[in-house]
């Protein structure tokens, strides 16, 4: 007969409560990391160009889950896009609150943060002094145009010397087309006194041909641009491929 030991219980309790320190310990957050390997204390001390793009994600977040730091939430997440930033860039408040530990402030901080830099982007290419081809239209409007679920139509208003003027939201429709008013591309021109015109769209779809649609909206505006004495450089199909130039292709 073996007798009972009244030990064991506490025992095994004990050695319960030493397992839950470790894994405490494993689950511990920023924090208690080293001060140099705090994002945010990282930033200051190093500069924003040594930190990876999950301890940029972490800083926005500020927080992660009971399982995870906010680095290794922000790891996860780009993980899921390939650690691609044009594909986080395109999620939404709904995709991005599927991981644990974000919620509906945590994804709109990260939307946020990605379309500041999208924005960044196209001031940045939008200080181009003068168009002079096709691939200088396609680099002011690519960071507007290319990551968008849905199709819109833009018009750039240039001078005399093809300095872009502005450039002008015309319509946003679905994922298989918009509708153009001529009407309006012509009175936003006149009212920013511009001399000629190229208008853009994107192709959700990432096919570049132009649909009949494109063909019969641009040589309407071409013919009204006549009439208006402004004149139509071109028309430009967006997307993530690349772009379709109407005039390169000798479609005018």
């Amino acid at each position: 007969m073996r007798l009972r030991n009244y030990a064991e219980p506490f025992f095994m309790f004990d050695s319960l409560v030493t397992e839950k320190i470790k894994m405490d310990e494993n689950r511990l957050g920023i924090k208690s990391w080293a001060e140099e390997d705090r994002p945010r204390e990282k930033l200051l001390e190093k500069g924003r160009q040594v930190l990876t793009e999950a301890e940029l994600i972490a800083i926005l977040i500020g927080s992660g889950s009971r399982d995870e730091t906010a680095v290794e939430l922000s790891k996860r997440i780009l993980a899921s896009v390939g650690n691609n930033l044009n594909d986080l860039g395109k999620l939404n408040v709904k995709d991005l609150t599927r991981f644990k530990g974000i919620g509906e402030a945590k994804a709109i901080s990260i939307m946020a943060a990605m379309e500041l830099g999208r924005r960044r982007k196209g001031a940045e290419i939008f200080k181009r002094d003068k168009i002079s081809s096709s691939k200088d239209v396609y680099e002011i409007m690519r960071s507007v145009l290319t990551d968008l679920p849905h199709e819109e139509f833009w018009v750039l208003l240039l001078n005399r010397a093809n300095l872009v003027i502005k450039k002008e939201l015309i319509s946003r429709g679905g994922v298989a087309g918009t509708v153009v008013d001529t009407k309006i591309v012509f009175k936003t021109a006149i009212e920013n006194y511009a001399s000629s015109i190229i208008i853009c769209h994107n192709h959700p779809s990432g096919n570049l041909k132009p649909s009949e649609a494109d063909i019969r909206i641009t040589k309407n505006i071409k013919e009204a641009g006549k009439l208006m004495e402004i004149q139509l450089l071109d028309h430009l199909i967006l997307a993530e491929s690349g772009f379709f130039s109407f005039a390169d292709e000798d479609l005018f």
